[in-house]
């Protein structure tokens, strides 16, 4: 069994948890279109961390996005990447 105490892990551990909130405040997505928007806001709200000063820059909260980013993927994959739905 893998050591749960990793970063990977940690990281994993912290996705899935993002992925049981965000689907149990959101619906499903509706199509890949609608994915795409949600994971594209989400990647440009880490943009915004990124991009700022290094000495402004808030690491806990560039780790959140960065967390919102990969859960919602991971909601993409699910939610719209099956035979049926990824063809709407």
């Amino acid at each position: 069994m893998p050591d749960t105490n990793t970063p990977l892990m940690q990281a994993i551990s912290e996705v899935h948890a993002e992925v049981r909130r965000a689907s149990s405040l959101w619906p499903a997505f509706n199509s890949p279109h609608e994915g795409f928007a949600i994971l594209l806001e989400e990647i440009d709200e880490l943009k915004a961390h990124v991009w700022m000063n290094q000495k402004r820059r808030d690491v806990a909260a560039m780790r959140a996005e960065a967390i919102q980013v990969a859960a919602m993927a991971v909601r993409f994959a699910i939610d719209v990447c099956g035979e049926t739905t990824g063809r709407k």
